[in-house]
């Protein structure tokens, strides 16, 4: 058994560099909610020393609210501002030396992406546009994993270790209370849980079943370096091997 771990880079975590140490794979911030050249340089080449799978984590244009407030723009806008970022990261990884794996959106672009058709389709044309060997990373049974497959995208189907779900498979908002996991032994029993029953129980006890290739652990969390550490310390225990996917 394997599973990906995987980590959003490139945002400012002060812990950044040790979770990097824990997964297999990184999201690198692209300048759409936050994030520029000399961060995202800094971020491709810490991931080229631990030897971490790269990915583009673009996002909605929306430094002011971290790209977490929904948006209503025209489709030819998203295209052209998701390609954009991609592009900037690929530019960057190919100055140092590294390949650009994979594509996930960030916030709101990715949950709106989980369930708007439209969005979705223009995302994976924009990825496509990027280059037709990148990845495609969201949220387990989306929109977004529908669209890229049918565009014959490989896909990544990803759940989340320290957040909860809704009966529909969706995440619950970071509006509501509850919204994330804070300790760190209810979050380590879910993620051991999804990887080994591909499975989650959503916040009104319906058991999903899921396709889980990869889960990620927030860099941001109050405890995510403890979470990223006990993860992969139990994960070794149970012989559960942590490696990207398949380029």
């Amino acid at each position: 058994m394997s599973i990906d771990l995987n980590a959003d880079l490139g945002e400012g975590g002060a812990d950044d560099a040790a979770i990097l140490a824990c997964v297999s794979s990184a999201n690198i911030a692209c300048g759409g909610h936050v994030g520029d050249e000399q961060s995202m340089r800094d971020a491709v080449r810490a991931a080229l020393r631990c030897g971490v799978a790269i990915g583009a984590h673009p996002s909605f244009v929306d430094r002011e609210n971290f790209g977490r407030t929904e948006m209503q723009i025209p489709m030819e806008q998203v295209f052209d501002e998701v390609l954009e970022q991609i592009e900037a990261l690929q530019h960057i990884c190919a100055t140092e030396g590294a390949q650009l794996v994979h594509v996930k959106p960030h916030g709101a672009l990715y949950n709106q992406a989980a369930r708007d058709v439209t969005l979705a389709e223009t995302i994976v044309k924009a990825i496509a546009a990027a280059g037709s060997q990148l990845r495609v990373v969201g949220l387990a049974g989306s929109e977004l994993i529908h669209a890229a497959r049918r565009a014959g995208m490989a896909v990544s189907e990803e759940a989340f270790a320290d957040r909860r779900y809704n009966s529909d498979g969706t995440l619950v908002s970071r509006k509501l209370p509850g919204a994330t996991i804070d300790e760190v032994s209810v979050a380590l029993q879910q993620a051991l849980h999804m990887v080994e029953q591909q499975a989650v129980t959503s916040v009104d006890g319906t058991a999903l079943s899921m396709q889980i290739d990869t889960l990620c652990l927030h860099g941001d969390g109050a405890h995510a370096l403890q979470l990223a550490r006990a993860l992969r310390a139990h994960l070794s225990q149970r012989e559960i091997k942590v490696t990207s996917a398949p380029k």
